[in-house]
């Protein structure tokens, strides 16, 4: 219970600052992806499973206020989540190379099915255009704040399993 409220928190937080404080500090009105570098890190330290409902979560709140059709960011997200939550048996807490390559990863798969999808479908094919003036700096942006947010987020994850497990110890 109190992981799914800790959880809930941090989802509306980024969703938040994504849509809100960061908008005040964009770069070319570039905006780094929070939800993706949450959903990436929570699926990789949890699981698929985990990976899957934060990035329901995610994507439906993206939806919500700013999607044309509900489901499509939920959709995205949770294929962020669940690949991610693949990676979880060879997660490492002190490695922090898997996560910053995994985030970008997640982020570049976002991208361009949103490209695809959106505007490919639409006859727009100004696909270096994106690439170099939305797709590239979203990407390097998200992981400048990865290397501040994921430490936090795995901070969070650490003191949720040592209360999960200080908890488990009374009843047994």
């Amino acid at each position: 219970m109190k992981r799914a409220v800790v959880v809930i928190l941090l989802v509306i937080a980024c969703f938040l600052l994504q849509s809100t404080v960061f908008h005040a500090v964009a770069f070319g009105g570039i905006v780094p992806n929070l939800l993706i570098i949450l959903t990436a890190s929570f699926g990789f330290m949890r699981g698929e499973k985990t990976g899957l409902v934060i990035g329901f979560f995610c994507g439906l709140l993206m939806d919500i206020f700013f999607g044309v059709v509900i489901g499509f960011h939920a959709l995205l997200y949770m294929y962020v989540g669940y690949t991610n939550g693949k990676f979880n048996h060879i997660f490492f807490p002190e490695d922090v190379k898997l996560p910053m390559v995994l985030i970008v990863g997640s982020d570049f798969f976002y991208n361009v099915t949103c490209y695809i999808l959106m505007f490919l479908m639409r006859t727009r094919f100004h696909v270096w255009h994106y690439f170099l003036h939305v797709m590239l700096p979203e990407i390097v942006y998200t992981i400048v704040i990865t290397i501040f947010l994921y430490p936090a987020i795995l901070w969070i994850n650490r003191r949720l399993e040592h209360s999960e497990k200080r908890s488990a110890k009374k009843f047994v």
